[in-house]
């Protein structure tokens, strides 16, 4: 298998590229407009043919770049059949399998962050999207997000999976790359609450800005970017 992390520095946005070593294919995760050429590039030079692309859920601060590698390779794009997104190839449910290859991928229904946020499960790594992030967990004040469903989420489903699972969230803002289940369950502040209502309380009060140009952002990525 051939797994690298990218990084977008404008949104602080992790993409992830896995291939199987086989068969040459390739999905991608959260992928952003701006790195298309980056993405094709990289995919020429490993000798890998694009035939999945997974949106974790409509992203506020940045355009996916889905729909732009949808057009250059014919790859399936992929989205929680909770997406308001109208241009989905494949919308999967919680707990669905996604194959590449010999590679098996699980789909979790994790909202919270927005009503349609996925996290995906492959063996022992976890791709997070915004739902649990590296020392915190994606704000919940906008896009039909809420934070009694991500305690949910992060706390009877995510923290469930055992403590060595890697974890690989949509962003980043400390130079951070990867982190553990174990490690955010003893060391990630926003966990270390006694009840959903604490949890609640304190994403509640955040008061944090809105992303810049979130509503030119959202309005493209339910067109997946085009």
């Amino acid at each position: 298998m051939l797994f690298r992390q990218l990084f977008d520095k404008a949104s602080s946005t992790f993409t992830y590229l896995i291939a199987s070593a086989k068969g040459r294919e390739a999905l991608i995760i959260d992928p952003v407009l701006d790195n298309i050429n980056e993405y094709i590039g990289l995919l020429n030079e490993l000798d890998l043919r694009l035939v999945k692309v997974i949106d974790t859920h409509i992203h506020a601060d940045h355009i996916t770049g889905a729909s732009k590698l949808k057009d250059q390779t014919n790859c399936t794009t992929i989205m929680g059949e909770q997406t308001p997104a109208n241009a989905v190839d494949l919308e999967v449910k919680d707990e669905e399998i996604i194959k590449l290859d010999q590679i098996e991928i699980k789909a979790l229904y994790t909202p919270g962050h927005t009503s349609d946020s996925f996290s995906f499960l492959m063996n022992d790594c976890l791709f997070s999207g915004d739902t649990l992030l590296i020392n915190g967990t994606g704000r919940t004040d906008f896009q039909n997000g809420s934070a009694k469903d991500a305690y949910n989420s992060i706390f009877n489903k995510l923290l469930k999976l055992p403590e060595k699972t890697l974890l690989y969230p949509a962003h980043d803002y400390n130079g951070e790359k990867v982190s553990s289940i174990g490690k955010e369950k003893k060391f990630n502040p926003r966990l270390q609450v006694s009840s959903e209502n604490e949890y609640v309380e304190i994403m509640n009060n955040l008061n944090l800005p809105e992303p810049k140009m979130m509503d030119v952002n959202v309005a493209r990525n339910i067109k997946l970017g085009a």
